[in-house]
């Protein structure tokens, strides 16, 4: 941890008054303060069921825009008081929906938004840090406040290193009405990180504005919707532009123990014989089980055939290199207890047969109970390997560090592929529909 002390007061100002300001404070700095020469990050931070959970008072903490146990805790309480299902996902939109329908106006809780910030992000010391939060109450004026923060001295050889913090927070229209005072303040010689905090497919009048390449763009598409976080996923990649999907950083546990099944020489072989692919996912925001499935059948080379929906399942067709024909299905399952997230992975079964010998079944749960779901039919007469992926731990402000420690100017290759494909799939299943 970089320790840190605050070089002024923070400071609340008119908008029009942010730009001025901080040209004095770094104008003449203090002798011996460096300005941090690294990055801005410009982060969209609604935290809307965290502002709903206060308003109605089950949130007896500030608002601070961050994924904490105390907010996951609350939002469990949320979901069995306001009598929604048990499978609803604690930081799904649909339990933010609903209590944005519900009476309850305790407005007194402390709005810390952008003035908390994390320790594995102050660590990377941040140019500037943009905080863009807009509130509840679409029409309240919007407020600036700014502050300077420096790294203890002697952490860094040639002085404290230091940097900036601005929160614009207000309604979402007062935030839009401002926007085009951020240009002046994102130094063009800096990377610039856009951190998208919300769903995807919210506020696109501001989302075009902010994360305009050649700014970096780090999603989280477990936040909203399937079919518009995949498509806007799969746009921007295709458009050139550098994005992370903190959701398929999720996948890693997945992806590795799967990759780890398949080590053995004569496990491999069989991985080009492969007949049928299950993927179970927690409720119905598909987003993880796409990419998923997009990221196995890419890493296979299969071709996408065709897609419909039978149930509580989506089923595709793939075709192998060889000219065989692939079932895969991708079904959401209830669960009582979900993961925070929407659309976790449950488990995955993968059967393969090859041609002379005994067929081979892959099966990985992300717990103990997921396994007997996949388990079903006659497993006798095959080979079978089970194991318990090691989901990732650390929160979500641990995962947005990795990206922006990363510095990548580039998407991933794998996520950029396997976007393509799962935008494919969720096409070809809205085609199926007409």
């Amino acid at each position: 941890m970089v320790p840190q002390f605050t070089l002024q007061a923070p400071l609340k100002l008119p908008p029009h008054a942010v730009t001025d300001h901080l040209k004095q404070l770094w104008e003449q700095p203090e002798e011996g303060y460096n300005g941090s020469a690294t990055f801005t990050l410009v982060v969209w931070e609604p935290a809307w069921l965290e502002q709903h959970l206060a308003r109605l008072g089950l949130l007896q903490d500030a608002v601070m825009g961050m994924q904490r146990p105390c907010l996951v805790d609350a939002a469990r309480r949320a979901i069995g008081a306001y009598g929604l299902p048990s499978a609803t996902a604690p930081l799904s939109s649909t339990l933010a929906q609903v209590l944005a329908t519900q009476p309850g106006g305790n407005s007194s809780y402390d709005d810390l938004r952008g003035q908390a910030v994390d320790n594995s992000i102050s660590e990377l010391q941040p140019h500037r840090m943009i905080t863009l939060a807009p509130t509840i109450n679409g029409d309240q004026p919007l407020d600036a406040l700014v502050a300077a923060y420096c790294s203890l001295p002697g952490d860094s050889p040639g002085g404290s290193v230091c940097g900036d913090v601005l929160v614009l927070r207000g309604g979402a229209a007062s935030i839009a009405t401002e926007l085009d005072m951020l240009p002046p303040l994102i130094p063009s010689q800096l990377p610039c990180w856009v951190l998208w905090e919300g769903a995807l497919g919210e506020h696109t009048d501001i989302f075009e504005r902010l994360a305009a390449p050649p700014r970096r763009l780090i999603v989280d598409t477990a936040l909203g919707d399937t079919g518009p976080s995949l498509r806007i996923l799969a746009r921007r990649i295709a458009a050139g532009q550098a994005v992370s999907d903190l959701n398929w950083y999720r996948l890693g546990g997945w992806r590795e123990s799967l990759a780890m099944a398949f080590d053995a020489q004569d496990r491999r072989a069989a991985l080009g014989h492969v007949a049928q692919v299950d993927i179970d996912v927690e409720g119905d925001q598909l987003c993880q089980g796409l990419l998923l499935a997009a990221w196995i059948a890419s890493r296979l080379q299969w071709s996408l055939q065709t897609g419909h929906r039978q149930q509580d399942s989506s089923v595709y067709h793939f075709q192998r290199t060889d000219g065989v024909m692939v079932d895969l299905r991708l079904a959401s399952v209830p669960v009582g207890f979900p993961k925070p997230h929407a659309g976790s992975i449950l488990g995955l079964r993968l059967l393969c047969k090859p041609p002379g010998s005994r067929e081979f079944c892959v099966v990985l749960c992300g717990e103990a109970s997921g396994c007997m779901r996949l388990e079903g039919g006659d497993i006798s007469s095959r080979d079978l390997v089970e194991e318990i992926v090691p989901l990732i731990q650390g929160s979500l402000e641990a995962q947005e560090t990795r990206v922006l420690a990363g510095g990548h100017d580039t998407t991933n290759p794998l996520l950029a592929t396997t976007a393509q494909l799962a935008h494919q799939m969720l096409t070809a299943m809205d085609a199926s529909k007409t």
